[in-house]
């Protein structure tokens, strides 16, 4: 896949063959579909808009190209090829002499390259795909004609589900990467497909205008199903075949796979925050309500010790959830949380509301954590369930200061969001 991560286009353009050699021979395919292809500035709107990012891609550029052709004579629609390139090889040269429309990024990532390619497609349907030879362009008029026949906003080349060629992707990235962050996708957003980081995909100009993608790593392709899913587009799915690549492979698993999987939790705050944050809530108080009940387990009796790792829960899981909560407000994030506590939280707890309750909680915390040291230092002797009551004096005073601080902050947030 083409990562156009750190480029430096100033540099000059590296030694190879003639380009000449590089550009094949038309046929009749072909020359149909250079009639077909629309030039930059030409009154004619394209139907078909055909992206890709290309960084030192000259091994393979002509095949995907020519590929590419042969489905514009096939649909016999006016269409346009654009290469977002910033490669030092003869890339772009030949991307030109075969009818392709260059254009360069002006910032550097995979997301910006299809980004910025996309702000000059006009074609009102797009597909996107790696210029690598792994995607067979060829391919367009199926991906094309499930678009209209389902009625669909994307339809998405899965290759999991369709064949992989031998040496066309490695062992870890077939049956543990691309899995996993796909099974990671369809929990977080209710995307249900079977290969969400595949690069292969055909859209329509509404479902992108929908989506409208901000960012520009490997991610993108990612945040694309995570916008479209949310926002209620229809996908379908069609089996392709993914070939191996020309040229050098500019992929790095675990990094680009960090980032793909950070993304997904960062915009999914319910599930990074919110649930684990609840979970230990609930479940430091079941471990204290155990303890202060004196239920025994397997014939003992839990001490003080558990009962402050209950508190410690309590105190730790209030402030995880929190920061779900503080991640909706602030951020906006793609898919928003839908646990009851958390929409009640956003949506009615206003700073009053909040620094009332929050007061209450220490108040009341505090007026026995009182009397307590008050009975102690007057020569009473507590007996040990009291230091129990003493820790959920103290629970209730820590999450009342936390609450109580955390509305003051939520309050400045929105402000500022609204500003």
């Amino acid at each position: 896949m083409s990562t156009p991560e750190q480029r430096d286009t100033s540099r000059p353009r590296e030694k190879g063959p003639d380009v000449e050699e590089l550009v094949p021979n038309s046929d009749g395919e072909v020359d149909d579909a250079d009639k077909l292809l629309v030039e930059r500035d030409s009154e004619t709107i394209p139907t078909l808009s055909i992206v890709m990012p290309t960084l030192n891609e000259e091994e393979g550029i002509a095949e995907c190209i020519q590929r590419a052709k042969t489905a514009i004579a096939e649909l016999g629609v006016p269409a346009e090829i654009i290469l977002s390139d910033s490669s030092t090889d003869w890339t772009p040269e030949i991307g030109r002499r075969m009818g392709a429309i260059v254009y360069t990024p002006d910032e550097s990532g995979y997301g910006y390259a299809y980004r910025y390619a996309f702000r000059h497609a006009r074609g009102e349907y797009i597909v996107m795909g790696d210029a690598d030879t792994t995607y067979d362009f060829e391919s367009i008029p199926r991906l094309f004609s499930h678009l209209l026949e389902s009625d669909a906003d994307m339809v998405l080349g899965s290759r999991l589900n369709g064949e992989i060629r031998p040496g066309s992707m490695p062992a870890l990235h077939k049956y543990v990467g691309n899995p996993l962050l796909t099974k990671f996708l369809n929990v977080f957003y209710d995307a249900g497909v079977s290969d969400a980081h595949s690069g292969f995909r055909i859209f329509t100009r509404g479902a992108l205008e929908t989506i409208d993608p901000e960012t520009n790593g490997m991610e993108f392709a990612s945040e694309m199903i995570m916008e479209a899913s949310v926002n209620g587009l229809n996908i379908v799915e069609v089996p392709i075949v993914y070939h191996e690549r020309e040229g050098e492979e500019t992929l790095d698993s675990f990094r680009d796979g960090w980032r793909h999987v950070r993304f997904m939790l960062q915009n999914a705050p319910g599930y990074l925050f919110s649930i684990p944050g609840l979970l230990l809530v609930l479940g430091g108080l079941l471990v204290m309500g155990v303890t202060y009940t004196g239920v025994r387990i397997d014939g003992t009796n839990p001490g003080v010790l558990t009962f402050i790792t209950g508190a410690l829960l309590v105190v730790v899981g209030f402030q995880v959830f929190q920061l779900g909560v503080f991640s909706t407000v602030i951020t906006d994030p793609i898919r928003q949380p839908e646990d009851v506590f958390t929409k009640v939280f956003t949506e009615h707890v206003t700073l009053e509301r909040g620094a009332a309750v929050g007061c209450l909680l220490f108040g009341l915390g505090g007026l026995y954590a009182g009397f307590l040291v008050y009975f102690r230092l007057t020569g009473g002797v507590l007996p040990a369930a009291y230091t129990m009551d003493a820790l959920i004096a103290l629970t209730a005073i820590i999450v009342g200061i936390q609450t109580v601080f955390s509305s003051f902050f939520m309050n400045t947030a929105v402000q500022s969001s609204r500003e």
